[in-house]
């Protein structure tokens, strides 16, 4: 199913010309249509709406018998029926809902498509979800506002009961948040298998965008759904001006005009003390007929006045009239007595409540900060982190402090926005300067939830088990603050992802750095995977967790999804959870984590160090979106060099090792982890292949299984470096992604 959305200007009978202050409004304006007010600057008659984009369209609408005995606004000349509008500049209207149906074998039936002109008014970001309903469903919505943007999200649900009403969580339901600005987008819904694993309670995916409080998941949706329309908010404003920058903006008398910050455009208030429509002219608020308004002493001597309102005393009293001043008193002596009555009085129970208060306070103190301890993981933590050193002390790591709210509030001054270097789907990195002069990355989650401390939880305990120089270092956490922080060392250049793709912050970083590179991350993974205490698999491999310092050395990141793997454990069964793009298909398809996901996910970015490709991308063409099934087409085809970013690939000296590498990635591209090699197998290969440069003679005269054994006693002498701990300052470079119908086609190559 495909709903489009661009940005159009409505239709209407009459133009209308340019606002100006002197503008009549025709006395003839129908104030509603049907049982929705419409205000001003909206109308649905010529002279009755401030411009072309404010037209409602009052129109005879069929309900129950057919008959049209009812009439219904209209956004324009379009469909899109209005529900609502307030002056504060919601626009609430009903948007079409998708669907994408099969039938029992697999066979895709007729599905809606539903087109729509929305005017030039935003859908809300804060009011409304992106939201899709199914159990073997992919939905996205991209579109641009200015710059390209893609999001979407996954449901996929092995059966009916692992479904709860109301918990829209990616299990049969998924939402995700919309973009601002969005005028201009394409929303999507597709099936991986078709619905055929799913089809007897679940036979079409739906997919709409829905005003959040509007929609409650419940399971009986899967099966029967008969909504074709969805109720959404819109924001309006005043298109493509501000206060500044117009002359003849549409606020009347006694109202202010105020620029709009999260919607291109201003709106119009109605200034203090006046009430009313502010695109009409605002009229006196009466503050003396509503008690409530004013703070006279005697209501009855409240005196009316243009936007405000006066008190007065009586002849025999004296004083302003008002409760906040004097108030009215008999005379001055009298005044005096109270005050010195009431000044003693309030000195000995300020004495009193104070000695109270601050003991109170303290205690109080002290009881928040033990809540905030319970509540953000911190007995769980220390049970995790007391069972995993084998019942020691339970402390993390000697290194590793504990660091007060006080400490870091004034390292990030307050958590200024200045100091953002990072924001994702679940936190935002801040830079830190500590007093002793250190510079750190300080990691807070945005929500206060119970996924969020057991991630938190999850993250300290798998770094405290990561002993690697090519792994952040975790400097401490913090427990005191409503939501948990994490400290880690301060990676000073950016993301791989960003020296590989971001064109403005990119650099041409040579081959042997970027094989070097590789190395260690496979290094890093090798370790993570064979020689930690407890085998740990990361879960989210990709360029934007490959932090690089100012030698271009490999830090990896992001833990956040990591998993300990018992000894006795060959694999984990848990909700699908990464990267698409990088996302290994047989997890996918199976839920059944191994190491083998890491390898995967490591040859992604291998391909990615060699093309300067994105693992996926929207604006290729659909045969190129995903890097790595593009990747083993041009290998099957003998087209590598084809794909090899062009200034690597001109150096002659690269194209050994570039076959050498190329090779090594479709192995860990292939499709069953069965075949694919460990990371240790992947770590030694690379070794090896750097070694082709400095050592050419390793390649002459000797066979693999000589090369192998040179490549392991090379592999075994390396000796890994103390540091733990990492997190990532690039997740706001994670993707938001979306899918087409196939994008994960079945592989058959790569083997």
């Amino acid at each position: 199913m495909l709903y489009s959305a661009t940005t159009s200007y409505l239709a209407v009978v009459v133009a209308v010309a340019a606002v100006t202050s002197s503008q009549i409004i025709s006395p003839d304006c129908q104030s509603s249509c049907g049982n929705v007010s419409i205000p001003y600057p909206f109308g649905n008659t010529p002279g009755c709406y401030l411009n072309s984009f404010f037209l409602i369209s009052c129109r005879p609408s069929t309900e129950g018998n057919g008959n049209f005995n009812v009439s219904k606004p209209y956004l324009g000349t379009s469909s899109i029926e209005v529900l609502g509008i307030t002056l504060a500049g919601e626009l609430k209207v009903n948007l079409f809902v998708g669907n994408d149906c099969y039938t029992q074998s697999g066979a895709q039936q007729l599905s809606f498509y539903a087109f729509a002109n929305l005017p030039t008014f935003p859908v809300s970001t804060t009011r409304n979800k992106f939201t899709a309903i199914g159990c073997d469903t992919v939905a996205a919505v991209d579109g641009s506002s200015g710059n390209g943007f893609a999001t979407g999200c996954l449901s996929i649900c092995g059966g009916i009961d692992s479904l709860t009403d109301g918990e829209c969580n990616g299990i049969g339901c998924c939402q995700t948040t919309i973009p601002s600005n969005l005028v201009s987008f394409n929303v999507s819904v597709s099936s991986i298998r078709n619905h055929t694993t799913v089809w007897s309670f679940n036979p079409c995916s739906y997919v709409f965008i829905v005003e959040e409080s509007a929609y409650q998941f419940s399971r009986s949706d899967l099966k029967i759904w008969n909504k074709t329309v969805m109720p959404a908010v819109l924001d309006w404003s005043i298109w493509q001006e501000t206060c500044e920058n117009t002359t003849t903006h549409a606020c009347k008398a006694n109202s202010d005009c105020i620029d709009v910050k999260d919607v291109s455009g201003y709106r119009c208030n109605c200034s203090s003390g006046y009430q009313g429509n502010p695109y009409l002219g605002c009229t006196d608020k009466n503050e003396c007929e509503d008690p409530n308004l004013n703070d006279c002493v005697v209501k009855k001597l409240c005196e009316n006045t243009p936007g405000n309102y006066s008190c007065t005393c009586p002849k025999w009293y004296i004083g302003d009239g008002r409760k906040s001043g004097d108030g009215c008193t008999i005379n001055e002596s009298l005044v005096k007595v109270i005050v010195i009555v009431v000044a003693g009085s309030a000195v000995l129970l300020m004495s009193i409540f104070g000695f109270l208060y601050f003991g109170l306070k303290k205690r109080k103190f002290l009881k928040q900060k033990e809540k905030y301890f319970r509540q953000n993981g911190g007995i769980l933590l220390q049970q995790q982190l007391h069972e995993r050193v084998g019942g020691s002390s339970g402390s993390m790591n000697s290194s590793a402090r504990i660091f007060s709210a006080e400490e870091l509030k004034e390292a990030t001054n307050d958590f200024n926005e200045s100091r953002i270097i990072g924001r994702g789907g679940f936190g935002v990195v801040y830079k830190g300067n500590l007093r002793n002069g250190e510079v750190v990355a300080i990691k807070k989650p945005k929500l206060v939830d119970q996924s969020q401390f057991e991630q938190f939880v999850n993250e300290v305990v798998v770094l405290s088990q990561i002993n690697h120089r090519n792994v952040v270092k975790l400097l401490g956490c913090c427990l005191e603050t409503e939501v948990p922080l994490l400290v880690y060392e301060f990676i000073n250049n950016g993301t791989l992802f960003d020296h590989i793709h971001n064109k403005a912050k990119s650099s041409k970083v040579p081959w042997d750095t970027r094989l070097r590179i590789a190395t260690e991350a496979a290094g890093v993974l090798s370790y993570l995977h064979s020689a930690a205490s407890i085998p740990i698999i990361h879960r989210d491999v990709k360029s934007t967790n490959i932090l690089l310092d100012e030698s271009y050395t490999a830090k990896v990141s992001d833990f956040g999804a990591s998993r300990l793997v018992p000894l006795d454990h060959a694999q984990l069964s848990t909700m699908v959870q990464g990267t698409i793009g990088y996302l290994d298909p047989e997890y996918m398809l199976t839920c059944q984590l191994t190491e083998k996901s890491d390898v995967y996910s490591f040859g992604v970015v291998l391909v990615e160090l060699m093309t300067g490709k994105k693992a996926l991308s929207f604006d290729r063409p659909e045969e190129e979106r995903s890097l790595a099934m593009y990747f083993l087409s041009c290998l099957k085809d003998d087209l590598l060099f084809d794909i090899v970013e062009e200034f690597i690939s001109e150096e002659e000296g690269n194209r050994k090792q570039l076959i050498e590498v190329a090779t090594l990635a479709k192995r860990c591209l292939r499709v069953k982890g069965e075949e694919r090699p460990s990371m240790k197998e992947v770590a030694m290969e690379l070794e090896g292949i750097r070694a082709m440069v400095s050592h050419p003679w390793v390649t002459m005269g000797r066979n693999p299984e000589e090369m192998t054994e040179l490549l392991q006693e090379r592999f075994e002498s390396i000796e890994y470096a103390t540091g733990s701990g990492t997190t990532s300052y690039s997740e706001s470079t994670g993707y938001s992604y979306s899918m087409k119908n196939h994008v994960m086609p079945p592989v058959s190559s790569g083997r």
